[in-house]
């Protein structure tokens, strides 16, 4: 459940920033994403890219590919987003 917590705030994000720079089709999502631990799990990139996809249907990012890269740290980050 924490996969789609992560998933929904980074959405959250990239659909603000499409909307700041009148973007109407996101297609690419960019993340970095650490060891993230919760509820005692590791926060796993194959789901979180699967909630974000879920979590993005009927949106600007619906069809957006998403890169997800493992970083040290205990944190994410929204790297880029690229759209028209």
């Amino acid at each position: 459940m924490h996969d789609v917590h992560a998933a929904n705030q980074i959405l959250k994000i990239v659909l603000d920033e499409a909307q700041k720079n009148s973007l109407k089709k996101v297609n690419i999502i960019s993340v970095e994403l650490g060891s993230i631990i919760e509820h005692g799990e590791e926060i796993n990139p194959l789901n979180l890219k699967f909630n974000l996809r879920l979590l993005a249907k009927n949106t600007p990012a619906e069809q957006a590919r998403i890169e997800i890269t493992k970083t040290t740290g205990p944190t994410w980050k929204l790297v880029s987003i690229d759209g028209e």
